[in-house]
């Protein structure tokens, strides 16, 4: 069966089924959250159906039948063993023996890889020649999320395709139907915490990261009239994802300074820091912001690079810092 359709990538979905002759690889690459592995797996299928109908696949051949089933032959799925880890040059090995191999059922062989930058360089170099040159009629489909950290000969060996963010209101429609129990508001605020990405959104509910973010920002206004101290906070929000308690700290940063720079009211961000961000952009020096952004920035990396760091020591670093940003020196 085709994958589910999102309203947002029709137009993309028009143009790629269209197509009289199809690429051998292609490069789909957007934000995370907006459907790209659906799109992907839509083609695939499409690529893979023998008697496709109304631009998508039929649901009835057996090719369609075996990839429902998950034991279709020509298929490859190569993503990383373990979440959040590295693909390995072994993986990518197995790759290309199967691209040299000749297709099971007579048809196409379909590669999909997510995320490519999950490559180590050893990796990627060895997709190359299966880029450059695939084997029969082979059609490779890459998804990335950041194509910046691709290497740019696994770029140009690709049709790349940018998928599209949806607009506010698509996206706020898709999700009063995903989420129909949650108010308008509250969806809105969601869709703003996901920067636009509905699915994001939708996942970022199911994690009760709402609640979490409530506790945090209450935390952070506690930790400023000193209601509560650094080790208290870097104790209770013990639940709470480090990436998403640094994109948080991150985000703040730069409001301020953008608040210092531009004194615009309406780029405040979400209405739960609102007066926080402006509070701090008017009593903190600059160069204090500043050098808290990087120091942010640098843990940030380190924190999305899973190095081995003692939580409550480091969120304790950070409120320490954040604690002493109004006033002087």
């Amino acid at each position: 069966m085709a994958a589910e359709a999102y309203p947002w990538q029709a137009e993309l979905w028009q143009q790629l089924a269209r197509r009289e002759r199809h690429a051998h690889a292609y490069l789909l690459h957007g934000p995370a959250g907006i459907g790209k592995r659906v799109l992907a797996e839509r083609l695939l299928a499409y690529l893979l159906c023998r008697s496709p109908a109304n631009l998508d696949a039929c649901g009835q051949c057996k090719a369609c039948q075996l990839l429902a089933a998950g034991t279709h032959p020509d298929v490859f799925v190569l993503e990383p063993e373990e979440a959040d880890k590295a693909i390995r040059v072994d993986q990518v090995r197995d790759l290309v023996a199967f691209v040299a191999q000749t297709a099971q059922l007579g048809g196409r062989k379909l590669v999909l890889i997510e995320p490519v930058e999950a490559m180590n360089l050893n990796a990627a170099n060895a997709l190359l020649k299966s880029l450059e040159e695939p084997s029969g009629d082979t059609v490779l489909l890459l998804i990335s999320h950041q194509p910046s950290r691709l290497l740019p000969t696994v770029k140009s060996r690709c049709v790349q395709l940018v998928c599209p963010l949806p607009d506010q209101a698509t996206a706020l429609a898709w999700l009063a139907r995903a989420l129909p129990d949650l108010d308008e508001a509250t969806r809105g605020e969601l869709l703003a915490l996901a920067a636009g990405s509905p699915l994001t959104a939708l996942r970022l509910q199911e994690q009760g990261v709402m609640e979490q973010r409530a506790q945090v920002v209450d935390g952070v206004k506690k930790l400023l009239k000193q209601q509560q101290t650094p080790s208290q906070l870097a104790e209770a929000w013990n639940a709470v994802p480090l990436p998403l308690l640094f994109d948080w700290f991150c985000q703040w940063a730069h409001l301020i300074l953008r608040y210092q720079l531009a004194r615009d009211e309406e780029g405040l961000g979400a209405a739960d820091m609102r007066k926080v961000i402006q509070y701090l952009a008017e009593k903190s020096a600059q160069a204090k912001v500043l050098a808290l952004q990087d120091w942010l920035l640098e843990q940030r990396q380190k924190v999305l690079a899973k190095a081995n760091l003692n939580r409550v020591l480091l969120l304790e670093a950070l409120l320490v810092q954040w604690a002493s940003l109004p006033g002087q020196g």
